[in-house]
C-alpha cells in the first residue's frame, strides 16, 4: 500500500474510533440538472482567454487522475480491500497529484479568477435570494476545501487499517476510504463540469479585456 508518513496510534483506540458512527459524511449535493446549466451561453475552448484555457488543460489531466483513481477504488472493493501493484500505483498517483498539483490549481482560481467573478456575479444579481454576498463562488471555494480534507482523511484511514489486527474493524475503516473516495471523485467531476460550463463562460461575459488580460 503507498505510504509516505507513518501513522502512530493504540491499536484499541483506533478500533473505538472506526466503530464510531461517523454523522458528517462527505458527499456531493447532486441534483438531475446539475448537468444541464439553463440561461449559460457556452464558450468554445478556442474563444476562451488564455487564462482560462490553462486552468482547462489543467482540469483534463485531473480528471483523468480522477478516473484512475476511481477505477482503482472499485478495483480494490472488488478485491475485498486487498492492493495490487496497479490498485496501489493508481493510489499513489492521485495523492501525489493531491500534493503537488492541486494547490497550485486553487490558487490560480481563488487569488485571481475567483475574487473578481464573486464581485461581478454580486453587481449583476446572480447572488443568494437570502445572503446578497453568496454567490457561486463560495460554494467552489468551500469544495476545494472539503475535497482536500476528504483527501487527508482517506489517507489517514489508509494507514490506521494497515495497522489494525481486527478484519472488522479494517474492513469498516477501508469501507470509509472507498465511500470518501467515491464522494471525491464525484464532487470534483461536478466542480470540474460547472467551473468549465458556468463560471469560465461567465468570467468571459462579465470580465473587460483588461480585467481578462490582468488575470495572466
Amino acid at each position: 500500500m503507498y505510504n509516505k508518513s507513518s501513522y502512530n496510534s493504540d491499536d484499541d483506540s483506533i478500533k473505538r474510533f472506526v466503530e464510531k458512527e461517523i454523522t458528517s459524511e462527505f458527499s456531493p449535493m447532486n441534483p438531475p440538472d446539475v448537468y444541464n446549466p439553463q440561461n449559460i451561453k457556452q464558450v468554445p475552448y478556442e474563444k476562451m482567454h488564455p487564462f482560462l484555457q490553462k486552468l482547462i488543460d489543467e482540469h483534463k489531466v485531473y480528471t483523468d487522475i480522477l478516473r484512475h483513481f476511481e477505477e482503482a477504488l472499485i478495483n480494490w472493493h472488488k478485491n475485498k480491500w486487498i492492493f495490487n501493484d496497479e490498485i496501489n500505483e493508481k493510489f499513489k498517483k492521485f495523492f501525489i497529484f493531491i500534493d503537488d498539483n492541486i494547490p497550485l490549481h486553487n490558487q490560480k482560481e481563488e487569488k485571481k479568477l475567483f475574487p473578481l467573478l464573486h464581485k461581478k456575479l454580486v453587481e449583476v444579481g446572480e447572488n443568494n435570494s437570502i445572503d446578497s454576498s453568496v454567490t457561486s463562488i463560495n460554494i467552489m471555494e468551500d469544495e476545494h476545501i472539503k475535497v482536500a480534507q476528504a483527501a487527508a482523511i482517506i489517507f489517514n484511514f489508509l494507514g490506521l487499517g494497515a495497522k489494525l489486527s481486527d478484519n472488522r474493524s479494517r474492513e469498516i475503516t477501508f469501507q470509509k476510504v472507498f465511500d470518501q473516495g467515491i464522494a471525491i471523485v464525484e464532487t470534483m467531476k461536478l466542480h470540474i463540469f460547472r467551473e468549465e460550463n458556468i463560471l469560465f463562460p461567465q468570467a468571459m461575459i462579465l470580465f473587460t479585456k483588461d480585467e481578462l488580460e490582468n488575470l495572466i
